[in-house]
């Protein structure tokens, strides 16, 4: 099957519109459509279908994008890779879940890139889901997240732990307060849903969910509330005192692993990674430092 065919079923599948999807892959309607019905036949159902003059993906579509998006990500990386080669230079791939980049791993990427020269790296953002495929199937050389993968065949090593705060827009409330007024719950995995029903119970109503920390410090600024965000991610926002610790809250702690195939051609490296890493400092991220300095 020619990855141009995967390739046009996901722009289908961002635009919801066959012509859209068309122009911004400059081939022609008909063609687009030839390609769906290619995948269709090879699949042996259908793909989408309209409803109400929307264009929904069926069941069988849903599942399929998964496996679409590796068959391009692998040739991406065999092509860059490929070019990589002809003039010597290395290439490491490495991914996060959006709350592990916000809460961790942004702050290493400079720290990173200095330390292991003459290597081109590749960095994205996917769910936990997604990443694990990406290290089974090799697309993807090291994937960190807040939980190890527990599989005879790759390497789950903790290299952090992560303190989560609870924070304000509002100075000198309580935790009650923070708990009731714009409080936005961030998604940091399975052990802090766990610890946070435990301490909080499960009859508050935030006012945002999200499972970005970004996300809900964006938020909270710019329309006023509460959220347990990463000490590190934060404390430049404490110090320009546009957040403030809530009184008398319970921290709240997450590791972070890093997680790679143990057959991997370049474990060595991922090791000298993952080294560097777990004795580095981490770096604020400038944007961070910018953002916050603005609110002086």
């Amino acid at each position: 099957m020619d990855v141009k065919v995967f390739k046009t079923f996901l722009e289908i599948t961002r635009t919801r519109h066959f012509g859209r999807a068309a122009d911004n892959l400059f081939i022609t309607q008909a063609a687009v459509s030839a390609r769906i019905k290619q995948l269709e036949e090879y699949i042996g159902t259908t793909l989408f279908e309209r409803i109400r003059n929307n264009l929904q993906l069926t069941p069988a579509g849903e599942r399929l994008i998964p496996y679409a998006e590796t068959m391009v990500r692998a040739l991406q990386q065999a092509k860059h890779g490929s070019t990589l080669a002809e003039i010597a230079i290395k290439q490491l791939s490495f991914a996060a879940t959006p709350n592990v980049w916000d809460a961790y791993l942004q702050n290493y990427l400079t720290v990173i890139t200095e330390a292991i020269p003459d290597t081109s790296f590749r960095s994205e953002i996917a769910s936990s889901q997604q990443l694990i495929s990406s290290v089974i199937d090799s697309t993807v050389d090291v994937v960190v997240l807040f939980d190890p993968f527990l599989d005879p065949n790759v390497i789950s090593e903790k290299i952090a732990d992560i303190d989560l705060i609870l924070v304000s827009t509002f100075a000198g409330i309580d935790i009650n307060s923070a708990m009731n007024n714009s409080y936005v719950y961030v998604d940091w995995g399975t052990q802090f849903a766990t610890e946070h029903l435990a301490k909080y119970g499960d009859n508050r109503i935030p006012a945002l969910h999200t499972s970005t920390g970004r996300i809900a410090l964006d938020y909270i600024l710019a329309k006023g509330g509460s959220a347990y965000l990463p000490s590190a991610f934060v404390t430049p926002f404490l110090e320009s005192e546009q957040v403030f610790l809530v009184a008398e809250h319970i921290p709240m702690r997450r590791s972070v692993y890093a997680v790679y195939r143990k057959d991997n051609v370049s474990a060595a490296t991922l090791k000298q990674l993952v080294k560097v890493i777990d004795q580095s400092l981490p770096e604020r991220p400038v944007i961070l430092e910018t953002i916050a300095a603005s609110g002086d």
